[in-house]
């Protein structure tokens, strides 16, 4: 049996019997997580706050780093086994601050859930000069799981989880122009390329880091209603893909085939969580199960959300995983020895 998942060799579902509509309820039902610590980013909205509620409610002490503290603090009260803190993934100094006070606490790490994520903004940059999807959907998870290893390590046993998304069948990842210098900037292409990011990214620290029993897996959460992930997103661009009507609002023939939040979750604590994993990482996942390779065989409809599925094979490329590794040690300043 393949040990790694470079070009999708263990790109395959293992049959876990769940699907598209299985809940994170469902997929956590049995699951005791007592004594374990999570890091969720984003973990107080949408997916993130369900994964939270998830995770804490299995006994898992669950920590969540915010931009808004305030916000974060509203949304969680009330949910125990939680621990608030301040971070923002565009700005490189407060990584280092929230990862260096987790060190100091002599915590070990068990799931590290790099939730947190941003679509459809307009060109940002960050104090670095990245452009803002590709500093907080990778370059921020980069480093923070750089910044955590140690304690990730010392727990024995971890999972790292990059909440990917199908948009990465939107860019490969552009080594010549990843920050939008010298190219016109589309919004889309800098989500896409962010998001295989993501995938290279499990994939290559999934190789380097399972000797040390850590092992890491991007996914698929499925179109879900209920995220404010599009909240800056012109609703002409909803309107061109056709889940929306002339009025700007989802069809509720569209809004009636997307997942609910929980739905939504699923996938996230499948790979938190599930046994099935225990001995393989690297890998893609959707609908709660390793998702199939995307070639060129499968008709996509965004109006049809159960053909939004599938896994490029370039976001699972060995080349593009070592390549983007030695670029994001470049771009962030820091060495990331597996080690």
């Amino acid at each position: 049996m393949a040990t790694n998942n470079y070009q999708g060799k263990l790109q395959q579902p293992l049959g876990s019997g769940f699907n598209a509509k299985s809940t994170a309820e469902e997929v956590i039902k049995g699951v005791n997580l007592t004594g374990k610590t999570a890091i969720v980013t984003g973990g107080h909205t949408g997916i993130g706050l369900e994964t939270t509620k998830m995770l804490a409610s299995a006994g898992a002490t669950v920590i969540i780093p915010a931009r808004d503290f305030n916000k974060a603090t509203k949304n969680l009260q009330g949910i125990a086994n939680v621990e608030i803190e301040t971070m923002d993934l565009m700005n490189p100094e407060s990584i280092d601050a929230f990862a260096q006070k987790f060190l100091d606490s002599g915590r070990a790490l068990h799931l590290l859930i790099n939730n947190a994520g941003i679509m459809w903004v307009p060109l940002r940059r960050n104090i670095l000069g990245h452009e803002s999807q590709l500093a907080t959907n990778y370059l921020g998870q980069f480093q923070l799981t750089a910044r955590l290893w140690p304690s990730l390590k010392k727990s024995g046993g971890a999972r790292v989880i990059n909440v990917s998304s199908y948009g990465h069948q939107m860019a490969p990842f552009n080594f010549d122009d990843p920050n939008f210098i010298y190219r016109e900037y589309e919004t889309l292409q800098g989500y896409g390329q962010s998001k295989t990011a993501c995938n290279l990214f499990a994939l290559e620290l999934d190789n380097r880091a399972k000797d040390f029993n850590v092992r890491a897996y991007s996914l698929h959460p499925g179109s879900v209603l209920g995220t404010d992930l599009g909240r800056e997103e012109p609703i002409e661009l909803f309107k061109q893909i056709g889940t929306h009507d002339a009025d700007g609002n989802i069809k509720p023939e569209v809004a009636a085939k997307l997942k609910n939040l929980s739905q939504g979750t699923a996938t996230t604590i499948w790979c938190a969580t599930n046994p099935l994993l225990n001995n393989i990482g690297g890998v893609y996942c959707e609908d709660a199960d390793v998702a199939v390779l995307d070639l060129g065989n499968i008709e996509h409809r965004f109006d049809e959300p159960a053909t939004i599925y599938g896994v490029q094979p370039y976001s699972l490329d060995e080349v593009n995983a070592k390549r983007l590794w030695d670029l994001s040690e470049e771009m962030t300043g820091i060495s990331f020895q597996v080690s």
